[in-house]
């Protein structure tokens, strides 16, 4: 696991923060080698960072269209009629090209990180530097919680959200103490769940809760399930030629992304006389090992220091 998405000990919110500092924005956007007249395709508009870099690179007959399933997301829109704002989850990729007519796109950019602003937010219940409500969802039209679905979880299935999602090294001895916690009462606040997890914290605390809340926010929000099926409608909604730029933040995304580039992620295989078992993929690996941040970038943005991208060119 690379990284729980914010610094363990990460400072007080502040009101001139920037909402979102973009991660390898100019590997990233250069990586879809845009077309002046190209159609591309932004999943994570967020603060605007890596859609305003590829709107400067578009020419009049440009298209963007940008995703975003945070309400929040909306006050950072520039003023552009190339741009085409979709306030919901890239999983509907497909559902809202063509909804716009859309065909194929010349490019899709993922960044899968957690905007600046949803953790320096304290109401949003992301970050473990704050007592809020234990909340956690991107969408907050969505009715799962943090805290409903500690509610909803059993021993054995929150087990293993803590260990696939956090790495968390004691998960079944917190799964069963969280769950006969919610048996006698909810746990509704960040604080109350620091406490509850307090006897049972193994190493250093702030990195303990950072590894339980990464898991239970990407249960919330189904972050894998969503990276799954938005890379699956991929295969088709990308031209021949046209370019996928992921950026992830974790190892289990990481994988997923290395995976289908190579054809695996379904285990999709096909029989050679000559080769034997070889996996189908819809894309050309750029380059088998992920781009990293440079370390001048890590030094001016230390939440970028775990990010990754990974590029393919579509058949």
């Amino acid at each position: 696991m690379y990284d729980m998405g914010e610094s363990a000990t990460g400072g007080d919110a502040g009101s001139d923060r920037p909402y979102h500092i973009p991660v390898l924005l100019q590997e990233a956007v250069d990586a879809l080698c845009i077309k002046p007249d190209g159609l591309y395709v932004d999943c994570t508009f967020g603060g605007g960072g890596h859609a305003r870099e590829i709107l400067s690179r578009l020419g009049p007959a440009g298209r963007l269209v940008a995703f975003d399933q945070d309400e929040d997301a909306r006050a950072n829109l520039p003023e552009d009629s190339r741009l085409v704002f979709v306030p919901h989850n890239f999983r509907h990729l497909s559902r809202f090209l063509r909804l716009y007519q859309i065909g194929e796109v010349d490019g899709v950019l993922a960044d899968l990180g957690v905007s600046s602003h949803q953790f320096d937010e304290p109401e949003r219940g992301f970050s473990i530097r704050f007592d809020a409500a234990l909340d956690m969802r991107m969408d907050r039209s969505a009715t799962l919680t943090a805290s409903e679905f500690l509610m909803q979880s059993t021993p054995e299935s929150l087990q293993l959200v803590l260990q696939e999602y956090g790495e968390v090294t004691n998960a079944k001895t917190l799964a069963h103490l969280l769950c006969d916690q919610v048996r006698r009462a909810p746990i509704k606040t960040i604080a109350s769940l620091k406490a509850v997890m307090a006897p049972v914290v193994k190493g250093n605390p702030n990195k303990y809760f950072a590894q339980v809340f990464q898991a239970l926010r990407i249960a919330v929000n189904d972050e894998l399930g969503a990276l799954h099926a938005l890379l699956e409608q991929c295969s088709d909604a990308i031209a021949p030629g046209g370019r996928l730029a992921v950026i992830t933040f974790h190892s289990i995304e990481d994988r997923m992304v290395k995976q289908f580039l190579r054809g695996e992620l379904n285990g999709a295989a096909k029989q050679d006389p000559v080769f034997g078992t070889r996996s189908e993929s819809a894309f050309i690996q750029v380059s088998r090992k992920p781009v990293e941040p440079s370390a001048e970038e890590v030094k001016r943005n230390p939440r970028s220091r775990s990010a990754r991208l990974r590029v393919g060119i579509k058949r």
